[in-house]
C-alpha cells in the first residue's frame, strides 16, 4: 500500500494550508484593502508664497480614495441655507454677486490641505471679494468623514450652513479652519465643539443656530453638494477653479501665489465693470 501523507491545516475552505478559514482570511484581506486606500490618499505638496514676507506655506490635494459616501446616505431632507445654490451643485456664495469672475472651491472642513489653502489665502480672496472683482461658491464635500471614518466633515459643514442662515457664514467658515483638529482627531463630530466655536464670531451663537446644528438641519443639503463633488472630475480637496479653469495647485506653468491668483483675476476681469451689487449675507 503506498504511504498516506496528511496535509495539516488544508481543507476545501483552505487550500494554501494558512489557519484560519476562508471568511477570516477574506476579512482581513477587506481590512488591509480599506487601509490602503486610506494610505493611498495623496499629498501632493506645493510651495505657495504668502504674504509680503514671502513665506512659504504648504497647500496641496488630498486625493479622493476609499469610501467616498461621507455619510451621506444617512442625511435628511434638502434644505438649503438662506441665499444658497441648490440643485445640481449646491454651494454657498460669497461676495457681491455681480462681480464678473467667480471662484469655486470645494472643500472639506476636515481635511488639512483645504486649512493650508484657507489659511494662506484667506485675506487675498476677501480682498478681491471686497474690490467687487471676484464672488466665491463654496462647495462643501465630506470626503474626510469617507475616507477616515466619523462625521465631522457632515457636522461642520451643516454648522457653516446654519451660519449662513444667521449672515455669518464668512467668519465662522473661518473660524473653523482656523482651529481645524488634526486630520485623525473628529473632534468636529461633537456638536458641542462647533458651537462653542461660534462663540469666537460676535451674534452667532443663538438659539436658532443651535437648534439648526444640533437637529442637522441642512445635512440633506450638504449631502447633495458631497454627491455633486463625487460626480464632478475632481481630484479631491481642495479644487479650486477660477471661472471654470482649475488653479490649484497650478495653473498651467505657473504655481499658485497670492501674486498670481490677483493677476489671474485682473487678466479675467480685463474690460470689465467690478460688481457693485450689495455682498451677500454670508
Amino acid at each position: 500500500m503506498p504511504p498516506r501523507f496528511v496535509a495539516w491545516g488544508v481543507s476545501e475552505k483552505n487550500p494554501d494550508g494558512r489557519n484560519g478559514s476562508a471568511r477570516e482570511r477574506l476579512k482581513e484581506q477587506r481590512e488591509r484593502e480599506k487601509a490602503r486606500e486610506k494610505r493611498r490618499r495623496v499629498l501632493i505638496v506645493s510651495a505657495a508664497v504668502v504674504g509680503v514676507l514671502g513665506l512659504a506655506a504648504v497647500v496641496g490635494v488630498i486625493a479622493a480614495g476609499g469610501d467616498k459616501d461621507g455619510g451621506s446616505d444617512k442625511a435628511g431632507p434638502v434644505v438649503a441655507p438662506s441665499g444658497a445654490i441648490d440643485g445640481e451643485k449646491p454651494a454657498i456664495v460669497t461676495g457681491r454677486p455681480d462681480a464678473p469672475s467667480t471662484l469655486a472651491i470645494w472643500e472639506d472642513f476636515r481635511c488639512p490641505a483645504c486649512a493650508a489653502f484657507e489659511n494662506a489665502f484667506r485675506d487675498t480672496i476677501h480682498e478681491l471679494e471686497a474690490s467687487g472683482a471676484l464672488k466665491t461658491e463654496y462647495h462643501l464635500a465630506t470626503l474626510i468623514d469617507g475616507n477616515m471614518g466619523g462625521s465631522g466633515s457632515l457636522r461642520a459643514a451643516n454648522a457653516a450652513a446654519c451660519a449662513q442662515d444667521a449672515g455669518k457664514f464668512t467668519p465662522y467658515h473661518d473660524t473653523l479652519y482656523i482651529n481645524q483638529p488634526p486630520e485623525p482627531d473628529d473632534a468636529f463630530a461633537k456638536n458641542a465643539r462647533l458651537i462653542e466655536l461660534a462663540a469666537k464670531v460676535p451674534g452667532l451663537d443663538t438659539p436658532a443656530f443651535r437648534s439648526c446644528v444640533e437637529e442637522g438641519t441642512h445635512d440633506g443639503w450638504v449631502a447633495a453638494s458631497h454627491e455633486a463633488f463625487k460626480k464632478g472630475s475632481f481630484r479631491g480637496t481642495p479644487s479650486v477653479l477660477l471661472n471654470g479653469e482649475a488653479i490649484f495647485p497650478t495653473k498651467g506653468n505657473e504655481q499658485i501665489s497670492k501674486e498670481n491668483l490677483k493677476k489671474w483675476v485682473a487678466e479675467a476681469n480685463k474690460g470689465k465693470k467690478p460688481g457693485t451689487a450689495s455682498p451677500s449675507a454670508g
